[in-house]
Order: structure tokens, then sequence, then C-alpha cells
């Protein structure tokens, strides 16, 4: 399986601007430039589409990890902030896990969270140090 996803810039780094089309067309055309990336502009950035998608993996795999224990989660509340330290590169990727799994301990709730931190393809091939905060409730 692949999946595609094209960019288009226009201009130098810090004065120009793209925009950003997915094979699904859930982003189509999307804005992105210095400004949404670096400061405070209009549009997405890398990073952010990056923690959308690590959030969204890691929540899958622990789904399917809890579906082979014999689990069903009610809900998996999954935010993931990506730091970029410019000149440097992404170091982070925090990830913090609000979760209602009825009939679950604690302590298969955290070793099947740890896994799916581990597990996730997005986890994978990120270079960063990758930390999670999992909370049962």
């Amino acid at each position: 399986m692949k999946r595609t996803a094209t960019a288009v810039w226009n201009g130098s780094g810090k004065d120009g601007n793209g925009n950003l089309t997915t094979e699904s067309k859930t982003l189509n055309k999307t804005q992105y430039s210095y400004k949404s990336r670096f400061e405070q502009g209009v549009g997405t950035n890398p990073e952010e589409l990056i923690a959308a998608a690590h959030s969204g993996c890691f929540a899958m795999a622990l789904s399917f990890a809890l579906q082979g224990a014999g689990f069903t989660a009610d809900s998996l509340d999954v935010t993931a902030t990506v730091t970029i330290i410019p000149g440097t590169g992404i170091t982070n990727s925090d990830l913090v896990l609000k979760a209602k799994i009825p009939g679950i301990t604690n302590e298969k709730f955290q070793e099947l969270a740890a896994g799916a931190k581990e597990g996730c393809p997005v986890s994978k091939v990120l270079k960063a140090e990758i930390t999670l905060s999992s909370t049962l409730i």
C-alpha cells in the first residue's frame, strides 16, 4: 500500500507560500507558509500534519492491541505535540492519552499503550524522542 501527497511551493523560503494536496483530497490545496510553520500564520504546516498522523496512528494501533487482548475502548482521546527547533529539526513527539476502557486494569492498559507507542508505524518512522503520558478514566 502506498499513500501520496503533493506539495507545491512558490517563492523564497521566508516570503513564499505553498499548498498541500493529499491523494484522498482531505487536504486539497491547503495553504502553508513560513508564518504558518514558525509563527502564527493561517494554514497548516508539516509538523501539525505529523502530529495528526502520530495521534491517529497511535490511537488505531492501541485500538487493535486492545481488541487482541479482548477489550474495546469506549474512547481513546490522543493529543500529539510535535516540537521543532529551527536548524535542528523535530526533536519530540509527545503523546497524551486519555482512555475509557471497560474492564481493563491499569497495569494491562499501560502495557498495551506502551506497546502501541513503540509499534505504531508513525512512531517507527520518527527519529525524535517519543514520550507517552496515559491516563485511564
